[in-house]
């Protein structure tokens, strides 16, 4: 899985506006706290807002905070409220590519990724991230040295 930069820099700000509470926070602040391009911000703050993760106001004591509690924030929904659904097979979802031949089984595959993929990050809210505190069964999978790991390709 490739997480884009956007996913990165909503997921951070997110986290940050779930330790805020009910208190607006500027993108200005919001980009300070996490090192995010403060224009860029702008634009991914917006995509949350149209979809409904969070607010904003505008003027002085204006900003943005989140429009759900954090623990009703999944990881899974930030990720489609950015860049779509969580995994997509040349623009396609799994369910609707067929394969010939011995490459039939790939989308099976495909779903099964997509399954396990939505099995961490439809459990992980936002108020797990801020709290430091992973469901167990998420934690369980970083304690493995080989999930620390990076493939080496010859």
């Amino acid at each position: 899985m490739r997480l884009s930069a956007r996913v990165d820099y909503a997921l951070r700000a997110a986290a940050e506006l779930s330790v805020a509470g009910d208190r607006p926070v500027t993108a200005v602040q919001l980009a300070e706290a996490q090192q995010i391009p403060p224009k860029f911000l702008e634009n991914i703050l917006g995509q949350l807002r149209r979809s409904g993760l969070v607010r904003s106001q505008r003027g002085p004591e204006g900003g943005y905070w989140l429009a759900r509690p954090a623990g009703d924030i999944k990881l899974a929904d930030i990720i489609r409220a950015i860049d779509g659904p969580l995994l997509g097979v040349r623009g396609e979802r799994p369910e609707h590519v067929g394969y010939q031949g011995p490459a039939r089984s790939l989308q099976e595959v495909w779903i099964a990724l997509r399954a396990s993929e939505r099995g961490i990050l439809e459990t992980v809210s936002l108020q797990h991230i801020a709290e430091g505190r992973l469901p167990d069964a998420v934690q369980k999978l970083t304690e493995d040295p080989a999930a620390w790991e990076s493939p080496s390709f010859l």
